[in-house]
């Protein structure tokens, strides 16, 4: 089976090409199951109802979100909704939402999919590792298909939670530093893993947002308002195709297309 991860989306620019370009692959690559970042949807910042509608309209079968999962409040009463993942490692039992779901393919194969989130160099969390050991166990009892999409910041970090989950999981895909790295690669034991997958968004930018702003801001240390960019815009992401009977990756490649490339 082949699963698609969509890299960040980036505001609206990124919902746009995700329309313009998903519908055209799905078709292409026989893809049985869509799954999306989409913590940085609306106008950069968060997510609400809008922009997860949009987001699904266009073919994506789960969201998931990350550190900017609380930018909006309007995203609460849509937490229940099984197809909208946020970070696993929150401590507090009460934390509206869930951190991993089951979606099932048109074919019947159930996959899950859990959301994690780094703690280097962010906001104290527990402990990643530990909050996806604890679940494990549960979700293998329905399935043994699993995606992880780890939203961390240190590229040390996730190689240690792919190595970590390598022979366990199907794939650990990083997300949040919105720089596509060249790293992606099947581990020892059958986990797919790739450090970043990239944003879909505005290349001509800083990870997506206005590049004269950002500059100005390392130039005079002042707050400034960040502006997504809307030049230059593509989709990126990786196709995993995975073995359903083991739950073994088999190839994970990188994708980016939009305007006149096409790369997979």
């Amino acid at each position: 089976m082949k699963v698609l991860f969509i890299a960040d989306i980036i505001g609206t620019p990124g919902i746009e090409v995700l329309h313009k370009e998903l519908k055209l692959l799905l078709t292409l690559e026989n893809i049985d199951l869509v799954i999306a970042n989409g913590e940085n949807a609306a106008d950069g910042f968060g997510l609400t109802p809008k922009f997860a509608n949009e987001i699904f309209a266009s073919g994506v079968d789960v969201i998931t979100l990350g550190n900017h999962t609380w930018d909006k409040k309007e995203i609460i009463p849509i937490l229940c909704d099984k197809r909208i993942i946020r970070p696993i490692n929150y401590s507090n039992i009460t934390t509206p939402g869930q951190g991993y779901t089951f979606a099932m393919t048109k074919k019947g194969v159930t996959v899950a999919i859990i959301n994690a989130l780094g703690q280097i160099f962010m906001n104290p969390i527990d402990s990643a590792f530990k909050a996806i050991d604890s679940i494990l166990p549960t979700i293998k009892q329905k399935t043994n298909i699993i995606i992880i999409d780890f939203h961390a910041e240190a590229t040390s970090e996730k190689s240690a939670l792919g190595w970590y989950l390598d022979g366990r999981v199907s794939a650990v895909l990083g997300t949040h530093t919105h720089i596509a790295t060249a790293d992606e690669r099947i581990l020892d034991n059958g986990t797919a893993f790739i450090t970043d997958v990239g944003l879909t968004g505005s290349h001509n930018s800083v990870i997506g947002m206005n590049k004269e702003k950002i500059i100005q801001k390392f130039l005079t240390q002042m707050p400034i308002k960040y502006e997504v960019a809307n030049s230059e815009i593509f989709m990126q992401g990786v196709l995993v195709e995975i073995n359903e009977n083991t739950g073994k990756a088999i190839s994970i490649n990188r994708i980016k297309k939009g305007k006149d490339v096409w790369k997979i």
